[in-house]
């Protein structure tokens, strides 16, 4: 009887675990149809690509920086972007908000006002952040960001600095360190 228990309790506890994913997907997928958005959905496999790229067309000594980006570039498991304009953002930002576990992200930036929010969040895994979260929204616009990987802030804060990764230019004024 105790083996059948603790079975289903682990049962529970990895479905609670998959469970924050689907909010994210769920919410990407819902709205995905709808013509009012911009959809983008960089696979991992798309960003191992571009970070072996940039690996191998660095010379050993002289691009080291290059090098180190495709590294880094690598560790991102795939980007999942939603945008939308003429579209009611606040109530887009709050329904995304409301599908969130809140215990599983750490706020990083918030920003508030009458005419917007924004807001930067992650997920962290084993010391690493696994999935960098942000959104935002204001009266005719929308967006969310997922990226996943397993990064430290360090890595993040690279990021922002060395790449065009949509979203990363507003993570830059608003570091942890």
């Amino acid at each position: 009887m105790k083996k059948w228990i603790s079975i289903i309790v682990l049962v529970m506890m990895s479905t609670a675990v998959f469970a924050q994913d689907d909010a994210i997907v769920k919410f990407f997928s819902k709205h995905m149809e709808n013509d009012a958005f911009s959809r983008v959905y960089i696979s991992p496999k798309m960003m191992q690509m571009a970070g072996g790229f940039l690996k191998s067309s660095a010379d050993t000594d002289s691009d080291k920086d290059a090098k180190d980006l495709g590294e880094l570039i690598s560790k991102v498991k795939g980007i999942r972007i939603l945008s939308g304009e003429k579209v009611d953002g606040f109530k887009l930002y709050n329904e995304a908000m409301g599908t969130l576990n809140k215990n599983k992200y750490e706020d990083l930036m918030d920003v508030q006002d009458k005419e917007s929010s924004l807001k930067f969040m992650v997920r962290e895994e084993n010391g690493k952040v696994a999935e960098l979260l942000m959104l935002s929204g204001s009266k005719n616009e929308f967006t969310l960001l997922s990226m996943l990987g397993s990064f430290t802030y360090q890595d993040l804060n690279i990021l922002a600095e060395k790449t065009d990764i949509p979203g990363m230019d507003a993570y830059r004024s608003g570091k942890k360190e």
